[in-house]
């Protein structure tokens, strides 16, 4: 866990902002079909401190960013609950097997939401608006991944 500096976009030094959408993102997750249940692979390294706004509340708070995600969590539940999502799965990550030597995540876990509007629901809603804050001073990077539902089995195929 590190403190990335970003610049007034967000951007890391790599160029890259991978804690909220870009506009051209979240234009092309809302261009998909909206009608049937989706599942989002999340995966998110926190900061070693967490970056509230200067006027937050608890910007002064020396909060790690683990627990500023947990407020994020804790803030963000209810919301998650009326738009019909749950968390399907959680789990640790232990190591990278075939990837970016350097990528860790300290949360992987897929929420499924009835649909996609479900989603956008979420992340309309002002109540989650004011959770986000937590996620966006807790997460240096991350990854979310819009999958569809298909069926298991006894291949990779």
């Amino acid at each position: 866990m590190s403190d990335t500096p970003r610049d007034a976009a967000g951007l890391d030094a790599a160029g890259e902002q991978s804690i909220d959408p870009t506009r051209a993102q979240f234009d092309a997750f809302k261009g998909l079909d909206r009608d049937h249940p989706i599942e989002m692979l999340n995966l998110v390294r926190f900061r070693d401190k967490a970056i509230y706004p200067p006027d937050h509340p608890l910007a002064k708070e020396a909060l790690t960013g683990a627990e500023g995600y947990a407020n994020y969590g804790k803030d963000s539940a209810p919301v998650l609950e009326r738009v019909g999502g749950i968390i399907l799965w959680r789990g640790r990550f232990e190591t990278m097997l075939i990837g970016p030597s350097d990528e860790r995540w300290d949360a992987c876990f897929i929420a499924r939401y009835p649909n996609a509007h479900a989603f956008l629901a979420m992340v309309s809603d002002p109540e989650y608006k004011r959770a986000v804050v937590h996620r966006q001073a807790a997460v240096e990077t991350s990854r979310l991944i819009r999958t569809s539902p298909a069926s298991g089995g006894a291949s990779f195929a």
